[in-house]
């Protein structure tokens, strides 16, 4: 892989996508675009800083040459947002409209932090909206689509909602006795989803799998992102 695009790159999955790409033995270019500094930097990172949101597709689309991949951990909770319509306008439409800006560009992979157990047919506006934009994505019909669906993301987080602290907290403690089993099929450390994503990813650009969609399960999760993860690639 010798470029990479990535966005959410501040987020708690993102930033672990970000570090991962920098560890990359191949030191691809890496272009974070994002609405404030980067949580980490290396001489193949290429910031492109811009608080306005809605340019961010024309700046994916401005990038020489295309990326191989790109990548989104992009996602705000309805407590930032201030409402769960304004959350839609970033999880969704903005996820959308960066998936075809990448798709019109000629990006051939195309990695998505979802989410497992989301539903179109869902009661809950977060779940259904999160499988609406699953299907979104793949209908644009990239070579290879990747939607890696965590469990409950483990990791700092300020944001959590207090029940989904505690659990995090819990989740923390039982993988720690456990080295993971009693907690690896409903929750899944941030760094190793961030492993995965990339390790998916570059499984795709380097011919590894057949064209398609490809739905990265928990225990795919652990597999790519802890299990088979050699870091040098």
């Amino acid at each position: 892989m010798s470029s990479a695009a990535l966005v959410g790159c501040t987020g708690l999955v993102g930033s672990h996508i970000l570090t991962t790409l920098t560890s990359l033995s191949s030191h691809p270019t890496i272009h974070a675009i994002a609405r404030r500094d980067l949580p980490t930097s290396s001489a193949n990172v290429h910031p492109l800083i811009e608080p306005d949101s809605s340019k961010w597709p024309s700046s994916l689309q401005s990038l020489s040459p295309t990326p191989n991949i790109f990548l989104s951990g992009l996602g705000t909770t309805k407590a930032q947002a201030g409402s769960f319509e304004a959350q839609r306008k970033v999880d969704y439409d903005l996820n959308v409209s960066l998936a075809k800006a990448a798709k019109e560009s000629g990006v051939k992979v195309y990695v998505l932090i979802s989410s497992a157990g989301v539903s179109t047919k869902s009661l809950f506006p977060y779940g259904k909206m999160k499988a609406e934009l699953d299907e979104a994505v793949q209908e644009l019909g990239f070579p290879h689509t990747i939607l890696v669906k965590p469990g409950l993301l483990v990791g700092p987080r300020k944001d959590s909602r207090p029940m989904e602290a505690a659990f995090r907290v819990v989740a923390k403690g039982l993988g720690a006795i456990s080295k993971g089993w009693l907690t690896d099929w409903w929750a899944q450390d941030a760094d190793v989803i961030g492993r995965a994503a990339v390790a998916a990813g570059m499984q795709c650009v380097e011919g590894k799998r057949d064209e398609g969609v490809w739905v990265v399960s928990q225990n795919d999760i652990i597999r790519l992102g802890r299990t088979e993860w050699k870091g040098e690639t």
